[in-house]
């Protein structure tokens, strides 16, 4: 049991760092309230699953190809800096008392977490690394089942980080001012424009760098 919970760690550790979902789960948490963010970092967590078995199988090594990674950067790119703008154009109209953005639909906001996460080379590189690595070692040791449990104790991990952060981004529209919700809905959007300007550096290095 306590190797499970281990790899229940080892997925909230893989979840935590700052990057460009948790900045869109702060975003939506501030402007749309718990649903919302839990849904982008749902959307997210599948994207994870579909790395997980792209591993598995061995696909990821496809998208190794330079031509793969320098699409996927663009990509990338384009998604964050429209994410990121559209969030620095809405900022303004945040505040304690309004009703929830009926533009946003459900199924939209999922699917903003799935292709945030699913047009991150970073995440592509970080689980070959990180569940390559995992992969390796748990079928040397252990089954199949085994493999499949630990591998579903990583996933739970992504959740527990999903499910806190949305709990976390929501709470913030409920006790601080309006002023500050719309300053960290801005820090939010210039975070999300900031990634995007830096995976379109890393596809114009590999589209035209020696």
């Amino acid at each position: 049991m306590s190797i499970f919970f281990s790899y229940v760690v080892l997925g909230l550790s893989l979840a935590a760092p700052i990057g460009p979902i948790n900045a869109a789960q702060l975003d939506k948490g501030i402007k749309n309230g718990f649903s919302h963010a839990w849904l982008i970092g749902l959307g997210s967590v599948t994207a994870d699953i579909l790395f997980m078995l792209a591993v598995y199988f061995g696909v990821v090594h496809f998208l190794e190809i330079p031509f793969m990674k320098a699409f996927l950067w663009s990509f990338g790119c384009f998604v964050l800096l429209y994410t990121g703008i559209e969030s620095l154009l809405g900022a303004n109209n945040i505040n304690t008392q309004n009703s929830r953005n009926s533009d946003d639909s459900h199924s939209k906001t999922f699917f903003t977490g799935f292709i945030l996460a699913l047009s991150n080379p970073l995440s592509i590189l970080f689980w070959l690394g990180i569940y390559g690595s995992v992969l390796a070692k748990t079928t040397t040791q252990y089954d199949t089942p085994h493999l499949l449990l630990y591998s579903g104790a990583i996933i739970t991990g992504l959740l527990v980080w999903d499910f806190s952060m949305a709990v976390v981004s929501s709470g913030f529209r409920k006790i601080l001012t309006d002023r500050i919700l719309v300053l960290i809905s801005i820090l939010s959007g210039l975070s999300l424009v900031g990634f995007g300007v830096y995976f379109g550096y890393q596809a114009i290095q590999l589209l035209f760098g020696s």
